[in-house]
């Protein structure tokens, strides 16, 4: 895959493929591999650039915990890496609200935007579990929220499959903990639901049917709130659809991508 920098260096990234381009925005608990699974497919039909966010693989921290932080350098990377105004954005979990809030900021930019294990606003018991998750990944002491995330991500049968709770602990010692605190910070501030309104691009809500981390009608919710938005749940699936069931995901957005 060709490697990509922009932001003189603040920003890195990967591509693969050729043809309209997609971008993806991967999630604060899983890397850009969250998307292998469906990486092969996307690449015959569309030049697929994945976005480290701030923090992962080489992409600096934010400069201030701000929403409007990360925006900025995603302006930087489309701009740089000449993604096209067609683009198909895809984010998933925190990567999918810096999507939706990208796409509420820079519709311009955005011609299609899909979006998995995605709320405008989390709740208060989650935004009230931030600080003790940067705090864990700053002192490197992350096991037990690493035990504690996995059995809310991933379904039953999918965890049974593989040691989830190392993958997700070796995910969050890899984080830059600047990075994981700014993030926390944008996750507890962060309240798009006034903006909703006003999003004009088109949507695709795709949910895992047994996320315990965001409640598939949590999701559907967001739906109502988006002129034009559609839904989609995916069976025996958690918190990230692309990675439990990747054929079944490719097949959701498959005819809203042109697939």
């Amino acid at each position: 895959m060709e490697q990509l920098t922009a932001g003189h260096g603040a920003l890195t990234a990967v591509r693969a493929g050729r043809g309209r381009d997609l971008v993806l925005f991967h999630a604060l608990f899983a890397d850009r591999t969250l998307f292998d699974p469906l990486l092969p497919q996307l690449a015959e039909r569309f030049r697929v650039t994945l976005f480290n966010l701030p923090g992962f693989h080489g992409s600096e921290p934010a400069v201030l915990p701000l929403m409007d932080a990360y925006l900025a350098r995603f302006e930087d990377g489309h701009r740089e890496f000449e993604i096209a105004p067609d683009a198909v954005l895809l984010g998933a979990g925190f990567g999918g609200l810096l999507a939706l809030a990208f796409a509420l900021d820079h519709p311009e930019r955005v011609g299609k935007l899909i979006v998995s294990g995605v709320t405008a606003r989390l709740g208060d018991d989650d935004r009230a579990l931030l600080p003790q998750l940067a705090d864990a990944v700053a002192a490197a002491k992350v096991d037990p929220v690493a035990e504690q995330l996995t059995g809310r991500l991933y379904s039953p049968a999918f965890r049974a499959s593989r040691d989830m709770a190392d993958i997700c602990r070796r995910t969050l010692l890899a984080i830059d903990p600047k990075a994981m605190d700014a993030a926390c910070r944008v996750l507890q501030e962060t309240d798009l639901v006034p903006l909703l309104g006003r999003l004009d691009v088109p949507t695709l809500v795709v949910a895992g049917a047994e996320d315990a981390m965001l409640p598939p009608a949590e999701q559907k919710a967001l739906v109502g709130q988006i002129a034009g938005g559609s839904y989609r749940a995916i069976d025996g699936s958690g918190h990230f659809p692309m990675l439990e069931q990747p054929d079944a995901f490719r097949a959701a957005i498959a005819r809203f991508v042109g697939l």
